[in-house]
């Protein structure tokens, strides 16, 4: 008794409460972390000597986004027949239009993902994505009308200087010691920042608009697992778009393609991607986009350990640095966390009756 007493103060205390309202969602938050913490080292431990990958990753990201609807069709179906999914699926082409654009959008996230890795080390890769905490704040008040405290302001502020810090080193480093083939210094940088911040763009205005479409009054009816399939199945479509656009639509399924993705590394990859799919739709739904881009600030601190000891990756001083500034910004956030409006009494109703006809699997 004196165990379950003293678990409410301490969350009381540490005000994660406010960051957590259930076990639930605390456990979400964990699996989302450490799940993201194993995608940067396990696709850079599937890269060549090289730097580059000897199977197509374009492919990879198609099966994944497979496996994923594969996945959340088992999950609903457990409770509901093939035939509802279908009905669902004819019903609702409106919710599945709508999910056209953060699919396309996490297209382009998923397959920059293992471009920035064959230049940036994980623990850089996680630092400069830290770039999206401003936007994700300024996209996330124009979609859910909620504006943001100067504390909270202050702990994105800072968040993105951690960024900046980490940035100035890496910056010197390869002005000092890279050569690229009579090729300017200054475009390959900027190249190389261009595609980190279109996968910034890509990450902060995907994920706050899917939490507008999981939270929204007009999709609220459909369930967690049918959005996800709606998603997973735009997905599909738009990698069929990028395998044919980069001429690559018939080669991507061959023997020899196949057979350079059946390593244990890239199916690591493959699963692990499939499982943070599922996971960032129930991050989404029971917590909050901002607290989204502090999860991914907090994997710092262990990917940066782990690479150290994996891959031999010094935390050099501009590292410790901005890890430390990282930790601070993500300690003020939790003093002052954005906590999810209250349901109305017409959502509560809403949810309760999904959730008795689908025995739990829902929204």
């Amino acid at each position: 008794m004196a165990g379950s007493e003293w678990v409410p103060v301490f969350l009381k205390r540490r005000r994660l409460s406010k960051l957590f309202p259930t076990r639930w969602s605390a456990a979400v938050f964990l699996a989302y972390m450490i799940l993201f913490i194993n995608q940067g080292i396990l696709v850079t431990a599937s890269r060549k000597a090289d730097n580059t990958y000897p199977y197509n990753t374009v492919t990879v990201v198609m099966i994944t986004e497979i496996f994923k609807l594969m996945v959340a069709s088992m999950i609903y179906v457990k409770d509901n027949s093939f035939q509802e999914v279908l009905r669902v699926i004819a019903k609702d082409k409106k919710v599945l239009l709508l999910y056209l654009v953060p699919a396309s959008l996490y297209c382009l996230y998923n397959n920059l993902q293992f471009v920035n890795l064959a230049v940036y080390d994980p623990t850089t890769y996680y630092l400069l994505l830290q770039f999206r905490v401003v936007t994700t704040g300024i996209v996330f008040q124009v979609l859910f009308k909620k504006t943001l405290s100067r504390m909270q302001w202050l702990s994105l502020l800072l968040l993105t200087i951690g960024c900046v810090v980490k940035q100035i080193k890496h910056d010197t480093h390869m002005r000092d010691v890279v050569s690229f083939g009579g090729q300017s210094l200054s475009l390959h940088l900027n190249a190389n920042l261009l595609h980190i911040l279109l996968q910034v763009f890509c990450s902060c205005f995907a994920g706050v608009y899917t939490e507008f479409l999981l939270k929204g009054e007009k999709t609220s009816h459909v369930p967690l697992m049918m959005q996800n399939v709606f998603m997973y199945l735009d997905s599909i479509i738009c990698n069929m778009c990028v395998l044919a656009y980069t001429g690559d639509l018939l080669s991507a399924f061959t023997t020899e393609s196949i057979n350079s993705i059946l390593q244990p590394t890239v199916i690591l990859v493959t699963l692990n991607q499939t499982a943070i799919g599922i996971i960032t739709s129930l991050f989404l739904k029971s917590l909050n986009s901002i607290l989204k881009t502090f999860a991914s600030a907090l994997e710092l601190m262990f990917t940066a350990v782990l690479c150290w000891y994996i891959f031999g990756i010094p935390v050099d001083v501009f590292t410790f640095i901005a890890i430390v500034i990282v930790c601070l910004a993500t300690f003020l956030y939790s003093l002052n966390p954005v906590v999810n409006p209250a349901p109305s009494r017409q959502t509560k109703d809403s949810d309760a009756t999904l959730a008795s006809k689908q025995n739990g699997v829902g929204v």
